[in-house]
């Protein structure tokens, strides 16, 4: 009986033991799907959350990049490319040949808009070819320095037979005179200057010229032959031989007028054998 108990009991103890071991095995097997459906979807729900802001912040800065756009706005300063290209300006037109007094024959390269101490000018650029020289002036001071188109045919013609005319010089100091031939080359007047040419004027026969006789000869010379060949599309080499033609015309150029000349250049105010040393050493015994 005793035996039969302890059996019993032992049994018992066994199921005991056993039951336990189901029941935490079914208790694991219950919650394990739970805790992973639990686990799974918040894992998936933070993976996908996280993405949405991620692909969404990069859009902005591309936006932020768009306004350098802005910076194509600095073209405005190619402005003064506009302008407006002139070509006449007070009856003077580009290209075209005119005298300046101080300098003589000159060509209008262009018409030219210019700021100048803050204040806009329009100028005439004249290049002066012979003398290596380019000049700007105020297109409204073209009057004032006495700027001037080329003499017509007619007038040049009058200078020419001007120069066939008798030699007049005054019986006065030669700094003076000089003075006075100076005012006439610098006075853009064709026919002035062919006086200044004709006075000036030595042939072989009569005495040498002064230093300061010649420089002024060759100044008036060089302007008149300068404006002739322009006007009659010549070159001035022509130009200077027909200026010394219509010289050699003149009726106190020959021996037999040179011999009367003598006599009544006293009378009429002449005085071609007197040069520039004479008047200045007359100048200094005053």
């Amino acid at each position: 009986m005793k035996d039969a108990k302890k059996a019993a009991a032992a049994k018992s103890s066994k199921k005991r033991s056993v039951m336990p071991e189901k029941t935490a095995k079914t208790a694991a097997k219950a919650t394990a799907p739970k805790t992973a459906a639990k686990v799974a979807p918040k894992t998936a729900a933070a993976a996908a959350k996280p993405a949405a802001p991620k692909a969404a912040a990069p859009v902005k800065p591309a936006a932020a990049v768009a306004p350098p756009k802005a910076a194509a706005k600095p073209a405005a300063p190619a402005r003064p490319e506009e302008k407006k290209v002139v070509t006449q300006r007070q009856g003077f037109k580009a290209n075209e040949f005119v005298v300046y007094p101080a300098h003589g024959v000159g060509q209008i390269l262009a018409i030219e808009e210019q700021e100048i101490a803050g204040a806009k000018l329009e100028l005439f650029v004249i290049n002066f070819m012979k003398d290596k020289m380019t000049l700007r002036v105020p297109t409204a001071k073209v009057a004032n320095v006495g700027m001037r188109k080329l003499s017509d045919p007619a007038l040049v013609k009058k200078a020419l037979e001007t120069l066939k005319g008798r030699a007049r010089v005054k019986r006065t100091m030669w700094s003076r005179r000089a003075q006075e031939y100076e005012a006439k080359i610098n006075s853009g007047d064709i026919v002035a200057i062919a006086e200044v040419v004709r006075d000036l004027y030595r042939s072989e026969s009569q005495p040498e010229q002064s230093y300061s006789e010649r420089q002024l000869y060759e100044a008036a010379l060089d302007r008149l032959s300068r404006e002739i060949a322009v006007v009659q599309h010549s070159t001035e080499t022509e130009a200077v031989k027909e200026i010394e033609s219509q010289l050699a015309k003149s009726p106190r150029r020959g021996a037999k007028a040179e011999a009367e000349g003598d006599a009544e250049g006293d009378a009429e105010g002449d005085d071609l054998d007197s040069d520039g040393d004479d008047a200045v050493a007359a100048d200094e015994a005053a």
